[in-house]
Parts: structure tokens; sequence; C-alpha cells
């Protein structure tokens, strides 16, 4: 699988900037990730990032932490965090931005260390996939905890992207799956990434997951379009 994404940030890092990442969804909607965003410093994190950086405590994972933004911002806090990516390029670029400790892995791959944070931002429960993973998912994560760790997490719920009738129901295409599982294929440079499905999941599913497998949930701010922050705490 082409390391697109990775790709994208050692040009950016680089200095080699003349294309966004294009995205391409079965939603139907072409759209673009914007690199500079990817490098972002914190005052043009949105308030949901900053909230969960904030509660951010102790020895932190930050998981699928592309750039490595939000892990050099907590580590100029003086916290120990290790920044992990399935991307190679994207860990590359984390070093070379002074991320002092870096894992190139998937995240259910990773078994390695107990955290007191595990941090999943930019949509970060994404990764799991599909609502059918996310037991799994779930499970694997609070197995990386230590004692009275958390899981700080934001997503979004995409039911504003489906027509609305009058009594204000939605109509969603009967798939037979959750409507906020969303297959995605990226492309750069003329390379195209494998298609890969991204789950947006709305807190209630989230809650009532968590409430399943003996983990609390919490729902520390909403924000301004559908988005939410979530801290995740064992029983």
């Amino acid at each position: 699988m082409a390391d697109v994404f990775g790709m994208a940030l050692m040009d950016y890092h680089q200095g080699n900037y003349t294309e966004d990442i294009i995205t391409h969804s079965s939603l139907d909607e072409e759209d673009t990730i914007p690199l500079p965003y990817l490098f972002r410093d914190y005052e043009k994190m949105p308030p949901l990032e900053k909230k969960a950086l904030a509660l951010a405590k102790g020895k932190v994972l930050d998981i699928g932490c592309g750039a490595g933004s939000h892990s050099l911002y907590l580590q100029k806090k003086g916290l120990e965090v290790t920044a992990l990516d399935y991307s190679a390029g994207a860990i590359m670029v984390c070093q070379e931005r002074g991320v002092k400790s870096t894992v190139n892995s998937a995240i259910l791959s990773y078994t390695d260390d107990k955290f007191d944070t595990l941090l999943l931002l930019m949509n970060g429960i994404g990764l799991a996939g599909k609502l059918n993973n996310l037991e799994r998912f779930l499970q694997h994560l609070a197995s990386l905890l230590l004692p009275n760790g958390q899981i700080l997490l934001d997503s979004s719920d995409i039911i504003y992207m489906f027509d609305q009738d009058e009594d204000g129901g939605y109509w969603i295409p009967n798939t037979g799956q959750y409507y906020g599982e969303v297959e995605f294929t990226m492309t750069y440079k003329g390379h195209k990434s494998d298609s890969f499905t991204w789950l947006y999941l709305d807190y209630n599913t989230l809650s009532n997951a968590c409430l399943s497998h003996n983990l609390n949930c919490e729902l520390v701010c909403s924000g301004q379009h559908y988005d939410y922050l979530a801290r995740i705490t064992k029983k």
C-alpha cells in the first residue's frame, strides 16, 4: 500500500509543498486535506483539541499522530509523549520535527507499553473502521491504560450529511451498515492509496458501546458542527 499520507507530509516538511491530498469517499464527495493544517501550532487548533490537550496527563500515547503537532505541544509542556502512526512517512516527519519517542505501527498491533492518557484526535476513533470492530478496538485501547488512565477522543455525527424530511427525520440509505462507515481513497501527486473504511461515530452509539464493556464514557464538550470530545475510563 502506497504511503500517500506520509509522502505528502514529507513533501510539506521538506519545503516541496505544491498540492494537497485529495480524498474520494463513498459519500460521493471529493475533498482535500490541506497539508498546512496538519502542521498547525496550538493557536490554530480547534477548541475541542485544545480541551483534550488540557486534559492530557502523565504518560501519553498520541494515536494516529500524523505530523506530530499534538505530541510536540504536550512534549513542550513537559509530558512524556509517544507518537504512534501506521504511516512510516508520518513517523519520519515527527522525528525530524523533534518528537522524542515514536512508534511506526498500527494501533491494534501495539502492546509494548501502558499509558495514563490515550489521545485519538482529528476523529481518531475512525481507526476502528467499522461499527462491528468497535468492541475489539475499545477493549484493545483499555488494555493499554495504566490504573486511573483515560482515553480522550473526538468524532463527528455525520447524520447532517443526509437529506432531512419535514418532520426532522433523516433519509439514510438502507445499505445494511451503520451510516457513519465511510469508504475512502486518497490521491496525491499521481499516487493512490488503497481504499479504507473510516468510522464517524455519534456519541450515543459510543456511549452504549462503552456501557456494555464496563467502561465509563463522559461527554466532555460538543463542537459547533456535530462534533464532540469524549473521555473514556475503566470502571
